[in-house]
Parts: structure tokens; sequence; C-alpha cells
């Protein structure tokens, strides 16, 4: 007599298999929809129309959306100019390279921008008192008055977590340590949020030691500012924290801010093992 022969253990990895592989396409397709419907929006800043304006400390800003691959000659030449004065003595002999890198990240058509402009109605008072030797470019006006800084940012995945990756962050002298990065940086992080990212990540040299300072000791949220509650950390894909040996060669740092336990989990804490 034939008795039914019982499901094997091989049949069942394979079953299980099977189902893990289906579940990880899922959501690896989910994350590409996700960052390919944050990318779609043009204009972020319509949804946060209190962002536009910044009116303080002695400036009378404007800020604008735009896209890296409908940048304007002016406007390219005026990214460059300002990373060359802000970047080349944080990346030292290694700037004639990252120029050519940052030249080419500029117009890739997943750059998102928010262009940073002197108000219209901003008088003729320190904001334009810059000389022409710091000052990179005073073409570049269109008709939002004069640009003062930018920040590049774009929507990827990062260990198979959607983030907002700031590439650039950059202002000039005349508008620094007067709010100014904090305000867009609180505007980053609601952006962040609104699409459904689960950090902001971003790469700053070492050298670059305000930098390094403001993201990581000085940079505060608003009164009014309640989405995020910590600072930003150096990240466990950070050089330094993958390997110290490795951290000692590289000249930069990952920091991030996570949004949510999983995030956390994979890009914030550095999880032992024994």
């Amino acid at each position: 007599m034939e008795s039914k022969g019982l499901p094997s253990n091989h049949s069942n990895d394979n079953r299980e298999n099977r189902v893990k592989r289906k579940e990880v396409l899922e959501k690896k397709k989910a994350m590409d929809e996700l960052i390919k419907s944050a990318s779609a929006d043009k204009d972020p800043l319509s949804s946060f129309p209190s962002f536009r304006h910044f009116d303080r400390n002695g400036l009378s800003i404007y800020l604008k959306s735009g896209c890296g691959d409908k940048l304007s000659s002016s406007i390219k030449q005026y990214i460059m100019r300002l990373l060359k004065a802000n970047m080349e003595a944080p990346y030292g002999f290694e700037w004639p390279t990252e120029e050519k890198v940052k030249r080419s990240e500029m117009v890739a058509p997943e750059a998102r921008y928010i262009f940073v402009h002197e108000a219209p109605s901003a008088s003729t008072s320190e904001i334009l008192t810059m000389s022409e030797r710091k000052r990179p470019s005073n073409n570049c006006v269109e008709d939002r008055g004069p640009m003062v800084g930018f920040v590049h940012y774009r929507f990827t995945l990062e260990e198979k977590i959607p983030v907002l990756y700031v590439y650039e962050l950059q202002l000039e002298p005349c508008v620094q340590a007067k709010g100014l990065g904090n305000f867009l940086m609180q505007l980053i992080e609601l952006i962040a949020c609104k699409n459904r990212m689960s950090a902001v990540v971003l790469t700053v040299q070492k050298a670059n030691s305000l930098a390094m300072n403001f993201y990581l000791n000085k940079l505060r949220i608003g009164e009014n500012f309640v989405l995020v509650l910590s600072r930003y950390v150096v990240s466990t894909v950070s050089p330094s924290r993958v390997d110290p040996l490795l951290g000692i060669e590289k000249s930069y740092e990952i920091l991030c801010k996570a949004f949510d336990h999983e995030a956390k989990a994979i890009l914030e804490v550095m999880i032992q093992t024994h």
C-alpha cells in the first residue's frame, strides 16, 4: 500500500524563497514609484508658500524652484562660480576633479534646486555691498533679483531607503550666519516628509569645519517647526563608521537625519555583531 508523501523541506524552502523574492521585488517597485512621484513635482515650494520668503536679520530673500535639465547658461555659470568660491579650499588638491564631477551633477535631469534670490523689494543694504572679489556673479538676476545661493538636492535610495539627498547648500558669505541656512534645511526636511522620504542625507568635507559644526551642533528647529526632533548624525554609511581606517583616508563624512524607525536602524544605529 502506497503512502502519500508529505511536502519535502526542499519544496517548502523553494516556496518561501519565491515569496521573499516577490516581496523584495514589490518593495523595490514601490520605492521606485515613490522616487518617481517625488521627482515629478517641479515646484515643491507651492506646498509651502510661507517658505518662499525669508525676511529676517537684515535679509530680504525670495526662493524659487528649478530642475537640472532646465538651467539657463547664466545660472550654470553662477552655480560653478559659487561652488569654486566656497569649496575650492575645503577640497584642496581634489578640487579640479570634484569640479568636473559637480559640473556634470549640476545638469542631471534628476537634480532639483531651490534658488536663493535677493527679493526685488530689498534695499541696497549689506547684501549689495559685497565686493566683486567675493561675490561670484552679479549677472544672474532674471526677474527675482540677484542670486545669493542655492540648494541642489535629489530624491534617491540609500541602502534601499528612500531619502532626500542634499548635494549642495551654498550661500554667499554676505547671507551666511543670519539664519538662512537653518531656514533652508527646515524647508528641505518639509519637502522630504511631504514626499514620504525616510531621511535627509548629505555629504560634508571634513575640512569644511563651519559646515560640519552647523549640521552636527548648531542646526536648530524653529519655534513653530515640529517635524524634526534631532540634529544630524554621522551615518552608518559614512566611511568613518564603515571602517575607521577607511575613514582616515577619506576626506568627507556622510551625515543624516532619519524620520522613521527603519531608516534610523539602517542609517543611524550601528548594529553590534558578536
